[in-house]
């Protein structure tokens, strides 16, 4: 078999249903393949590099599978770095192919050659140059195992033009038990013992939980649900951790950190024993490190050994898998048949639901100006009546956070977001991955006028596959959250985030085969709303909101989880950290 063909085998063996690519000269072997493999494995031919890698993190992130991407040298791999980094930053396994020149041409500066590996090296969790047309099924079977195993992560092969043609063995994958790669997934039995215990003497617990729950799979949500109901704890989550906990339960406090709610914070700072379950202690969520929850006594659970003690110190560190520790967590807590402290946890959700009546998300609305915060209420309302499964995606900014306060997720792997790099531009080839890989379900991509122009052109991929993606743009005519910023720390001094040129997204979405509509007043947005969720094409709502209302809970960088500004607080705001 040639190069090419061990390649398409080997991507055919590994499961592998869909490519996100962008063709080009180093490459054009592998594409040759995959156009006599059309009946076997889907390309899907997006506009620009980033745009695929994207794709490819939303097809993963919504199904729980590797996604896969291709794209050619020098360029087309530059384009993809950002895709790269960001499925590193939110662990999203990823195999990215890129072609590379003949390797006759390594190093002379060639057209189109750029040194792959040493610039994908710190935005993956692995990468390899193959160099034998021998060596190619071993190492694509290999990447898949890396990009999956452990934590997951972006594996990127880059494949010289040469060895596309050669000829060489195809070999099928060896059995995860013989692989190199064996990251430690079982939780050490006495760590477990020591950290139930500490759970059945706690005061004032609280669940801690992250992404690293949803990425462990759909078994690790089942048995976080039975644990907190189990110890009947309160529990709250990252950005990256939504939907692990249904939103609708009473012990759900809503998301945490610097958009958190007042009452998850303020749980997490007052808290006497902290549960992390898969999150990282990522500084949106700890703010000001020597004051963050000084008084609790830390679990946490990784499966990254890196992760521990990194940012915070623990005082029982677990590396595991998160679906093993909970299982061990449970069997122990049945086992000694533990029982919560109920005088003390009465005592403790007496307290918490004072802080819930503050009523932290309430905002002032108004009967003439569309606010953000209404717009998406009535966009979760008509969606609760929607009996198709609904996946949600976003840009990043303030419709990013409003959206993760006012939506609820009751299932994992239902919301796309980028977390941890933030990348603008993520959220509309992230929406055209799920639709692909979710054919009949409701893909809602919810944007803002910023963001979602710095990949609109992936328009173009939904129309030309027939995705029915609905781009919901909040639009202010602004960079919202930097103009938040702006306003709260920089004396409102609004340097270069309005912007006076904006397209007409009704005509945009028109003039590439779409259906664009727009809401201007309250009046008219369920009307719109109504007749997105009915088109069965690419959709864009222009929803024109308020374009002074910031977002609040807020926690200013530098500032600790009982520093939060309220919205009404936000003029008296303490600015001396200009």
């Amino acid at each position: 078999m040639t190069g090419a063909e061990i390649i398409i085998q080997a991507l055919i063996d590994q499961g592998v249903e869909v490519v996100f690519g962008y063709p080009g000269g180093a490459v054009l072997p592998i594409y040759d393949e995959i156009f006599k493999n059309q009946d076997k494995i889907k390309h899907v031919l997006v506009r620009q590099e980033g745009g695929a890698l994207h794709a490819a993190e939303g097809y993963a992130r919504s199904t729980g599978k590797v996604g896969c991407a291709l794209v050619t040298s020098g360029p087309g791999a530059t384009n993809a770095v950002t895709g790269l980094t960001d499925a590193l930053l939110d662990s999203i396994p990823l195999v990215c192919i890129t072609g590379q020149v003949p390797t006759f041409l390594v190093g002379t500066d060639a057209f189109q050659e750029a040194d792959t590996t040493g610039i994908t090296r710190p935005c993956t969790k692995h990468n390899y140059l193959i160099k034998d047309a021998n060596k190619v099924a071993d190492i694509i079977h290999e990447a898949f195992h890396v990009a999956r195993s452990g934590r997951p992560g972006p594996v990127v092969i880059d494949i010289p033009k040469d060895v596309q043609f050669a000829k060489g063995a195809y070999k099928k994958a060896l059995k995860p038990s013989l692989q190199t790669y064996q990251p430690k997934t079982e939780a050490d039995r006495a760590a477990i013992e020591a950290a139930v215990a500490l759970m059945a003497n706690a005061k004032k617990p609280v669940f801690y939980t992250g992404g690293g729950v949803i990425n462990a799979g759909t078994e690790a949500s089942k048995l976080l649900r039975e644990l907190v109901r189990e110890t009947g704890f309160p529990i709250t989550s990252t950005l990256m951790g939504l939907g692990a906990y249904p939103a609708s339960d009473k012990q759900w406090l809503g998301m945490l950190g610097m958009h958190g709610t007042f009452e998850a914070n303020l749980a997490m700072h007052d808290c006497d024993v902290m549960i992390n379950i898969g999150a990282r202690f990522d500084d949106r969520v700890t703010g000001r490190t020597d004051k963050f929850s000084p008084h609790s006594t830390k679990i946490h659970i990784d499966i990254d050994p890196s992760s521990i003690n990194k940012n915070i110190h623990v005082d029982i560190p677990i590396v595991a898998d998160a679906a093993s520790a909970l299982k061990m967590m449970i069997d122990v807590w049945k086992k000694h048949r533990y029982k919560a402290d109920r005088e003390a946890l009465d005592k403790w959700r007496k307290q918490i639901e004072g802080w819930r009546a503050k009523n932290c998300l309430a905002y002032k609305n108004s009967d003439t100006v569309i606010k953000p915060q209404y717009a998406l209420e009535r966009l979760r309302d008509a969606l609760a009546k929607d009996p198709r499964e609904k996946y949600i995606t976003t840009e990043v900014g303030q419709h990013q956070m409003w959206a993760a306060q006012f939506l609820p997720f009751n299932e994992p792997n239902r919301w796309m977001t980028s977390g941890g790099l933030g990348t603008m531009g993520y959220g509309l080839p992230a929406a055209v991955g799920v639709q692909m890989a979710h054919k009949d379900s409701l893909v809602v991509n919810i944007s803002g006028d910023g963001s979602v122009q710095m990949n609109i052109q992936e328009i173009g991929t939904a129309i030309q596959y027939k995705l029915p993606v609905k781009i919901f743009i909040l639009n202010n005519s602004w960079l919202g959250m930097v103009r938040q910023w702006q306003e709260l720390l920089h004396g409102e001094r609004y340097s270069e985030t309005y912007s006076e040129s904006l397209p007409d997204f009704v005509k945009l979405a028109e003039a590439y085969g779409g259906v664009g509509l727009r809401a201007e007043t309250p009046d008219e947005l369920d009307d719109v709303i109504e007749k997105m969720l009915k088109t069965d094409r690419l959709t864009i709502v222009d929803v024109c909101v308020d374009q002074r209302e910031n977002i609040f809970p807020m926690i200013p960088s530098g500032k600790a989880h009982n520093e939060m500004i309220l919205s009404p607080d936000a003029d008296k705001f303490d600015k001396s950290l200009v």
